[in-house]
């Protein structure tokens, strides 16, 4: 309830909204009894981000039809994620902007995180070539990142953003 409770906040009033105090008073509970469930905003951030991984490799993973492979799997890989991130904004924040006690590419890198990146990593490595499959799926995530964040903060027009995931679908797979 916490959790759900802070990620409606964040959705519709921005991260700023969220605190202790405030998800107390959304939840009717005393602030020290919320501080027995998270000891600080950053723990609640992090559970958000955790569902958010978690929501994403669902997201990902259904993307893509059964059998399909090649390009149409890359492509429909894409536009799934540049459409969780525009779907999803704050949780987007809480993933990669916000959670900074999560370690990404460490043994200690929590199971959500590490199946977000495999459900990427199982549909790349098909096209990866003669680069190492983890190493091509880094960077077509950095690129993915690039375009949500870079739509998101209004730096690229968003009308242009199918054209923008045909241009990094055909480098991809080799045809840009």
């Amino acid at each position: 309830m916490i959790v759900s409770t802070a990620r409606t906040l964040a959705e519709t009033e921005g991260w700023d909204a969220v605190t202790i105090r405030r998800l107390a008073e959304c939840i009717e509970y005393s602030q020290p009894v919320l501080y027995t469930h998270f000891r600080s905003k950053d723990e609640i951030v992090g559970a958000v981000a955790l569902e958010g991984f978690a929501e994403l490799t669902m997201a990902l993973r259904s993307a893509i039809p059964t059998e399909t492979t090649g390009r149409a799997a890359v492509a429909a890989l894409a536009e799934a994620y540049m459409a969780f991130a525009e779907r999803h904004p704050a949780v987007y924040d809480s993933m990669f902007s916000l959670s900074n006690g999560l370690p990404f590419a460490d043994e200690a890198t929590p199971a959500p995180m590490r199946e977000g990146f495999t459900a990427l990593l199982d549909t790349l490595r098909e096209v990866a070539g003669t680069v190492a499959p983890g190493l091509f799926t880094e960077v077509v995530w950095a690129a993915l990142h690039g375009l949500a964040t870079l739509t998101r903060a209004g730096r690229l027009p968003p009308e242009h953003t199918p054209e923008r995931l045909k241009v990094l679908v055909d480098w991809m797979v080799g045809k840009g």
